[in-house]
């Protein structure tokens, strides 16, 4: 075993012992009659509603694909970039180290669709500018709005949590503008950043935004069933603990999102509503995309073996 195998097995050890540790410490306090009841305590309504803003959220994530491969200046159906999107990060959210993992599935997907794997590379790379530039966007649009609750975990005061907030709404206008003046490459010393053009720029900062609002909305959703909550808390909230599981790379943000959000918002963070919100966000997805998963690799094989028969059948006609 190499030396690199050697770092990342100890590093995945490291981020599941975390996720251990911080579970223990969340679910000590409660009992197993306490955790069942503080679920059963969620309306059915607002739980579907919770899914609903979860698919809305899933569906501004294929939107980041479709505009990766549009920037490419390819072209797909968007029902198979919606498939490769829906599983891929469905699985990836899950597993951990999602860029890596998501990126596996798109490959497959993708490779089988025309795309090489320089381009499935820069599809990935162009999600994760887009997840950064929704997550800095929503941050800084927060600690504008709603100051108060990052200044109590910042424990600095509101006029600098929006001073904060204006620098981070910086990153993307920079973007946006780099995109409009420069279009084409970017060099900085010795490396090179290939642009999208302004309008593909514009709509990476506005899906990237829209799509994690629809992730705290999913999570203000639960969080309302147990208090007055309001929806930029939630935001607050669900941006420290995205931030958190980027850093961790713990699977599926077991236990970093559930402490981060105690932590924000102690006192709705019930433990009914932050297995909810894994449930509706996480579990639910996974089993679909499992499933779909499994349907599309028989479909692909089921075509394959035929297209394999009908060149053998080919082959022999023509010898004949």
């Amino acid at each position: 075993m190499s030396w690199k195998s050697i770092i990342w097995n100890g590093l995945l050890v490291a981020a599941l012992c975390l996720a251990a540790f911080l579970l223990y410490r969340i679910f000590q306090q409660y009992s197993l009659d306490e955790i069942i009841q503080s679920v059963r305590s969620i309306p059915f309504s607002t739980f579907c509603t919770a899914l609903l803003f979860t698919a809305a959220s899933y569906l501004c994530l294929s939107c980041f694909d479709l505009l990766a491969i549009r920037s490419l200046g390819k072209s797909l159906p968007y029902r198979n970039i919606l498939l490769a999107s829906f599983v891929s990060l469905s699985l990836g959210h899950n597993i951990g180290f999602a860029g890596l993992s998501s990126g596996a599935f798109r490959y497959r997907y993708y490779s089988r669709w025309g795309l090489t794997a320089e381009d499935v590379a820069k599809v990935i790379l162009f999600c994760g500018v887009t997840v950064g530039l929704g997550l800095i966007t929503l941050g800084g649009l927060a600690m504008i709005i709603n100051p108060s609750d990052a200044g109590r975990l910042l424990r600095i005061d509101s006029a600098s949590v929006r001073a904060f907030g204006s620098l981070a709404l910086i990153v993307p206008v920079v973007y946006a503008g780099l995109a409009f003046f420069v279009r084409g490459t970017l060099r900085l010393w010795r490396w090179s950043f290939q642009l999208p053009p302004f309008s593909i720029a514009v709509a990476q900062v506005g899906i990237g935004t829209i799509n994690f609002m629809f992730v705290s909305a999913c999570l203000h959703q639960m969080l309302s069933a147990f208090g007055d909550v309001a929806f930029f808390r939630s935001v607050t909230a669900y941006v420290l603990a995205n931030s958190a599981i980027l850093a961790t790379h713990v699977p599926g943000g077991l236990g970093v999102l559930e402490a981060a959000v105690s932590y924000a918002v102690p006192k709705e963070a019930s433990i009914g509503a932050l297995i909810a919100f894994r449930c509706a966000y996480f579990f639910i997805p996974l089993a679909l995309g499992t499933t779909l998963l499994v349907i599309s690799e028989v479909i692909f094989r089921r075509r394959s073996r035929r297209a394999d028969e009908e060149a053998d059948e080919g082959a022999e006609a023509q010898s004949i």
